[in-house]
């Protein structure tokens, strides 16, 4: 942005009123950082800080509610009203209960009635079957002989 005299006065004026950079940003039609680095430029006096107070300015807020010592949730066996012990032996771990996985490959157009996953069992380690797997997973080598 070019500062000319015209915007340079208008910026001025703006300030002594006492509206904010956001505000002036607005009437200038510019960013509220433009406004703040040419105010810092023509040393235009700064303006009070929003966060700090000067002396005989007291807090608009009511002080904050005391801390409760102490946990403030009972135990999870309470709770769930069995001890923890026995909610172990029922969950199982994770690596006790492998499970087949489907190829999440997606077949069609979301959000037509058509549109459905692949679903076939997944190759050990990948979200895919075999055939999609080898679409998905190319070789950079290959990627490099195919652009050449």
């Amino acid at each position: 942005m070019e500062w000319t005299e015209e915007a340079i006065a208008k910026l001025r004026t703006l300030w002594a009123e006492g509206l904010s950079t956001a505000e002036i940003g607005r009437r200038l039609n510019i960013s509220k950082n433009a406004v703040v680095g040419k105010a810092h430029r023509l040393s235009l006096p700064p303006r009070p800080s929003p966060i700090r107070r000067t002396e005989g300015q007291s807090a608009a807020r009511p002080s904050a509610p005391k801390r409760t010592q102490g946990p403030t949730l009972p135990p999870l066996s309470a709770s769930i009203g069995s001890p923890m012990p026995a909610l172990r032996a029922i969950m199982p771990t994770p690596k006790s209960t492998p499970r087949a996985t489907p190829c999440c490959w997606p077949i069609g157009e979301p959000g037509k009635p058509s549109f459905h996953f692949c679903n076939a069992a997944a190759a050990s380690g990948k979200p895919y079957c075999e055939e999609h797997a080898a679409i998905a997973y190319v070789r950079l080598r290959d990627r490099r002989e195919d652009a050449a």
